[in-house]
């Protein structure tokens, strides 16, 4: 009896991760508004994703055990470098909001220090499985690297576009 409540229960929570990861539809579309969230950054102040509406702003969700994801980390500094300061024609700038989903928080913060990820707003989410941590089922991340580029409206403006699509979209409106 025992052994059949197990099994039911371990069926009951892997459907439940199923739904999470591969079904449930996120309002992640272009043109809808990016969900919103407060967080505490990895330098312990707060954070509110509204705060930078007015600014392009693109999430990255990375790991700090993915490969793919460190060997963007050059044209994300090129971005960064290139647009922070930038003067467009409808925002006040360019940031960069990195959200490593990590199973622990060791590692992260020699890795943004040692690739230089130079920009302020870094956010750890540990959880133990990286694909279920709150943030990544905000906005219905399901591998990573995920990139979602946010309008100074506060739209999105698209999903793991490439790093030239995005140099394109955003010189566009300088």
């Amino acid at each position: 009896m025992i052994k059949k409540f197990i099994l039911l229960a371990i069926i009951f929570v892997a459907g439940l991760m199923v739904f999470q990861l591969f079904i449930r539809s996120k309002g992640t579309d272009i043109g809808q508004a990016a969900p919103t969230f407060e967080a505490t950054l990895k330098n312990g102040n707060d954070f509110n994703l509204d705060d930078l509406k007015g600014k392009y702003v693109l999430i990255d969700f990375w790991g700090s055990w993915c490969g793919p994801c460190r060997k963007e980390f050059p044209f994300l500094r090129e971005l960064y470098t290139k647009y922070n300061s930038a003067s467009f024609s409808d925002a006040d700038g360019f940031e960069i909001v990195s959200i490593a989903l990590e199973k622990s928080v060791d590692r992260t913060s020699s890795i943004i220090e040692k690739e230089q990820l130079d920009w302020p707003y870094h956010i750890v989410d540990v959880s133990r499985f990286v694909l279920m941590s709150s943030y990544a089922q905000l906005y219905g991340v399901k591998e990573i690297p995920t990139k979602v580029l946010i309008n100074p409206k506060g739209l999105i403006m698209g999903t793991n576009l490439s790093f030239r699509e995005m140099d394109r979209i955003l010189s566009e409106r300088l």
